[in-house]
């Protein structure tokens, strides 16, 4: 499990502390430092910090939604297991900035979601991070985690983005380089945040078959696309999307004219589109004029090129 490997080694120290009550006393804040480094000294002094008890109701969301769905049967899911087994790995949080006393989620939040509905406190730690160290923590976690999807993780770099967030941090959020972010963004820009809750996290779909998805979205309207999600699994539905899109686009039909003779008489029809024009004649009113037609054709295609208007 993706999370308990992340945090394995902090808990390999020996049992984790017994939860203690929660205090709304602030850490003491430490001198000005970068990012990174800021995130990586709160992960080594986990450790020495005890896990403690906080009521849900006391949580806030913040930091980046990087989940394209809610899955209220895999929170469901999770509060089964957390009522079966316990809380096997506590989240963290920070202070709230806005309010006192108050927590947000930095990690953790389906495993919040899932002790709001049993109605159990939250084994967390408590940091103060600030909004830049709060989204890479959250993109380090993230990166951990194995169950979430490419489009996800395309998702959460576009948020970081629209959220002001310089493409250095979303480098360092995500931990991959500069190329690949650029990739990922072309793909967020060219595939609307509306299709992609369409189709959903798509979890067997890579990089490629999404750029490949991408590049097919490129004149083509969103409100005709979305119906084309549809399927049993979110996989599936990102299947239907691009083999809609794969399929040739229906000639539109031709336009038709009535084809009339000396004095208006009509003779049949004419019809024209992008690639023909047809001649259609009405062969129980004109059956000899349409022989006549197909015999000298010939003599009138000699007469046309004669006339120098080719």
């Amino acid at each position: 499990m993706a999370r308990k490997d992340l945090l394995k080694g902090l808990m390999d120290a020996g049992d984790p502390p017994s939860p203690a009550s929660v205090s709304t006393s602030q850490p003491i804040p430490r001198p000005g430092r970068g990012a990174i480094g800021a995130v990586s000294q709160s992960i080594a002094d986990l450790r020495s910090r005890s896990v403690i008890d906080v009521p849900p109701d006391m949580i806030d969301n913040a930091g980046i939604r990087d989940r394209l769905d809610d899955d209220p049967e895999g929170i469901a899911a999770l509060a089964e297991s957390i009522r079966d087994y316990g809380q096997q790995v506590p989240v963290l949080l920070r202070h709230s900035p806005n309010y006192e006393g108050r927590y947000e989620v930095v990690y953790g939040r389906r495993r919040v979601s899932a002790l709001k509905l049993l109605g159990q406190p939250v084994k967390a730690m408590i940091r103060n991070l600030n909004d830049r160290e709060l989204v890479i923590a959250q993109g380090q976690e993230n990166t951990a985690r194995k169950d979430l999807s490419f489009i996800e993780k395309v998702n959460f770099a576009r948020a970081m983005r629209d959220e002001g967030f310089d493409r250095k941090i979303i480098c360092d959020a995500l931990q991959i380089d500069k190329t690949l972010i650029s990739r990922m963004l072309s793909v967020a820009d060219s595939v609307p945040l509306p299709l992609m809750r369409a189709i959903g996290t798509a979890p067997g779909i890579g990089r490629d078959r999404w750029t490949t998805l991408a590049s097919r979205l490129k004149g083509r309207r969103i409100e005709d696309v979305i119906p084309l999600a549809d399927g049993a699994t979110s996989d599936a539905k990102f299947e239907a999307v691009l083999a809609g899109l794969t399929q040739r686009a229906p000639s539109p039909a031709p336009d038709k004219a009535p084809l009339t003779g000396n004095g208006g008489e009509r003779l049949g029809a004419v019809s024209r589109n992008s690639r023909a024009t047809m001649l259609t004649i009405d062969n129980s009113q004109h059956a000899k004029f349409a022989e006549w037609l197909v015999e000298n054709i010939d003599e009138i295609h000699r007469s046309w090129l004669a006339s120098g208007e080719e």
